[in-house]
């Protein structure tokens, strides 16, 4: 299942997650973040009870973006036991972000 994370619930939902999280940083004009997109949902389903993966609007949420940095879209922040363990920007394979993401499990 893939999660909608907002500024409001991002302590909540990521950082006091028992699971890894995978946010997806993103917005609806971002063409590259469109076409990880499919990606990314294909990957909260085959991850779904071993991680939580959802996505963050940067234009609807601007405080969490900041505090962490981002500057460019789409960047996936890893979190694993409310720290942040790993960063991935732009655009890649399914296969890539999948082994990329094994390793916090």
């Amino acid at each position: 299942m893939e999660h909608t994370f907002t500024d409001a619930t991002f302590s909540e939902e990521v950082l006091q997650s028992s699971a890894p999280v995978l946010v997806d940083f993103w917005a609806e004009w971002c063409g590259p973040c469109r076409a990880m997109a499919p990606i990314v949902e294909e990957l909260a389903h085959e991850f779904d009870g071993k991680m939580k993966i959802g996505k963050m609007n940067v234009d609807q949420n601007m405080e969490i973006p900041q505090k962490y940095g981002i500057m460019s879209i789409p960047t996936f922040l890893i979190f694993k036991n409310g720290e942040k363990v790993d960063q991935l920007v732009g655009s890649m394979s399914k296969e890539s972000m999948k082994s990329k993401l094994e390793k916090y499990l």
